[in-house]
């Protein structure tokens, strides 16, 4: 029998009331007490500059490259950073040599290797990949790795008893599943950093093109409204990629917690 509590569902009046107060405060402050568009459009001003970017069409070119940088640098985090963390977390020996490694290159702050990225792949959509899989690769290596240190003994033990005696049987029957909760964790984590990174890669002129870059761009122009819209949908983007990603890992790989498990 299931005994746990059904979460409470959260009631659309009060996220209504806040979105449409902290609306009401934006506009108010930005033409009563701040009184200049430069230092802070209001919402209005955001509301017709995006109009306008809508129609231009532009908007929709920024956002779909955006997410082409953010897909190509995540899956390769993931295709890299999971099969790497599940062997350092498995195997003493492989830990014992790229652990240092690991543990040098990972205080790196992804931005230092832009010029690489430029140098290596040009202004391209592979450059802004590469250096959102660098800020991405390392939560996930590193919630693998935690996740495979930290499954119990007799899990392994039991599975031995079961039949599981070879190292790749264990890890697909015993530790991966035991390891799922940390493997979430980091793709959640990850799917952040990568979007901050994708922001600050497209800044400072890896693509072309993007939200990031397009942010740059209207500043150097002085249209903060544009400026301020493109924040917004980076905004309201990064929410949907983090309840996507929350959402179907709660629904597939962690069932088990919510007692759905057929």
């Amino acid at each position: 029998m299931n005994t746990t509590k059904p979460a409470k569902k959260k009631s659309p009046v009060y996220l209504i009331i806040s979105i449409t107060v902290a609306i009401v405060f934006w506009q108010i402050l930005s033409d009563y007490i701040v009184q200049n568009k430069f230092i802070l459009p209001s919402f209005t001003d955001a509301v017709l500059a995006f109009i306008a970017l809508y129609a231009s069409g532009v908007l929709w070119i920024d956002i779909l490259t955006s997410l082409m940088h953010f897909g190509i640098g995540l899956a390769l985090a993931l295709v890299i950073g999971v099969p790497l963390g599940i062997c350092i977390g498995w195997f003493d020996k492989i830990n014992q040599l790229l652990d240092p490694l690991i543990e040098i290159i990972r205080p790196i702050p992804p931005l230092a290797w832009i010029p690489f990225a430029i140098v290596w792949f040009g202004l391209t959509n592979f450059s802004a990949g590469f250096v959102i899989f660098i800020g991405a690769v390392f939560p996930i290596l590193i919630n693998t790795y935690e996740g495979f240190k930290s499954i119990p003994r007799v899990f392994v033990e039991a599975g031995k008893m079961l039949g599981c005696t070879k190292s790749l049987s264990l890890i697909r029957y015993i530790a991966l599943p035991a390891a799922l909760p940390h493997l979430a964790a980091g793709f959640r984590i990850a799917s952040g950093v990568a979007w901050m990174c994708l922001v600050a890669a497209e800044m400072f002129g890896v693509s072309r093109f993007g939200l990031g870059q397009k942010i740059w761009w209207y500043y150097n122009l002085h249209q903060m409204d544009n400026v301020l819209v493109y924040m917004l949908i980076l905004g309201f983007i990064g929410l949907l990629v983090d309840y996507i990603f929350r959402y179907g890992m709660e629904r597939s790989l962690l069932r088990w917690r919510v007692g759905e498990v057929n």
